[in-house]
């Protein structure tokens, strides 16, 4: 029997990891998020087809829409228009960076159908508000086309907290044109613009949005239980320098934007307030300082090689433990709407624990 020194043993223990050892490898980690994320997009679509099937066309009353409205209006229904001119771009090109994961590429086809559907009904709501004639908006729209949208990023992870923010920042200004459109938004411009067929197209694309965010956001909350570190960086990096899509294609989009910005859809306010915090609340988040901090501070906390260690990470403002409850509660509604159709008796999706730890600041 071998009977170590007392002092080996002794360095052995000073040595050990203060962190169990991850239960998952990288690999491994990336499967299981993959499996999550295709159990989401079975049941997304499920719901999308039963609650939210409606038409561009028969489901709003053209005929009674009004043809009256003020010019702030009016451009605030061109520049929504112009903004899902670039559908066919948007659904291509974050279809092909997602082409390898089934379950986020086949969503991306669906959310597109959905956009463009969205495309369609402010194609028809400038029509038939006669806000533009016929001519001037088949013009404006070949224009439009004639530019490619390009991605701001380029990989999965960036291109996911990108879109949880652009999909909150789209929601958030349909229902404030909602609100509009109803007579309760407080800007003097739009006192005469109440129109209850108006407020409804916008009240059915704000729901599609948050749908959209949703779905987005548990996607960015498996990246943040899987591969923490990393997202946070990714998230870091996108709020320093969001921004609404195609705002540099549009040739007229600064009218637009100080139209939104100047009635109160959508302002420096709404953004900070009503998007970033929000987005930021959602995943576990405290702040946009915050978040800044800890980037920084996450930096400097290296393993004895130099470098982070795999097993755990450090990061002040952001509850890990928080986004694990959200997973499972993910899996669990994988678990419950796969075994209605017989999936579980295939394919069981299971959720197991990645062993990472959150540690504390080596000052603490």
């Amino acid at each position: 029997m071998i009977n170590p020194h007392a002092r080996i043993i002794e360095e052995i223990e000073e040595q050990r990891p203060n962190t169990p050892v991850a239960l998952l490898s990288l690999e491994e980690r990336q499967r299981h998020m993959d499996r999550a994320t295709l159990g989401l997009y079975r049941w997304y679509l499920n719901v999308s087809q039963n609650k939210r099937n409606w038409s561009p066309e028969t489901s709003f009353d053209w005929n009674n829409i009004r043809t009256d409205h003020s010019e702030a209006m009016k451009t605030v229904i061109e520049g929504f228009f112009a903004v899902e001119q670039y559908v066919p771009d948007y659904t291509s090109k974050t279809v092909a960076a997602a082409r390898r994961d089934h379950g986020r590429g086949h969503f991306q086809i669906r959310w597109g159908s959905e956009e463009e559907k969205h495309s369609d009904l402010w194609y028809n709501a400038l029509l038939f508000t006669r806000a533009r004639s016929p001519e001037w908006v088949r013009d404006y729209q070949y224009m439009l086309r004639g530019t490619e949208w390009q991605l701001v990023w380029d990989d999965p992870l960036h291109i996911t907290a990108y879109v949880v923010f652009q999909e909150r920042a789209t929601q958030v200004n349909y229902l404030n044109t909602v609100l509009a459109a109803r007579g309760k938004l407080e800007s003097p411009e739009f006192a005469n613009d109440v129109d209850p067929v108006l407020a409804q197209v916008a009240q059915t694309i704000a729901v599609d949005e948050a749908a959209h965010y949703n779905f987005f956001l548990e996607v960015l909350r498996l990246y943040l239980y899987y591969f923490p570190q990393k997202t946070l960086e990714a998230i870091n990096d996108v709020v320093k320098s969001f921004a609404m899509p195609a705002n540099e294609y549009i040739p007229n989009f600064e009218r637009f934007y100080e139209t939104i910005y100047r009635t109160g859809i959508y302002s420096a306010r709404e953004a900070a307030r009503d998007v970033i915090q929000v987005a930021l609340d959602n995943i576990g988040i405290v702040g946009k300082r915050a978040l800044e901090a800890g980037i920084k501070k996450s930096r400097l906390v290296p393993n004895p090689f130099g470098e982070m260690r795999e097993t755990s990470f450090f990061f002040e403002g952001f509850d890990y433990h928080a986004v694990e409850n959200a997973v499972r509660k993910l899996f669990n509604r994988v678990q419950e709407y796969e075994a209605k159709i017989g999936f579980d008796k295939i394919d069981p999706v299971k959720f197991i624990p990645t062993g990472l730890v959150q540690s504390r600041s080596p000052a603490e």
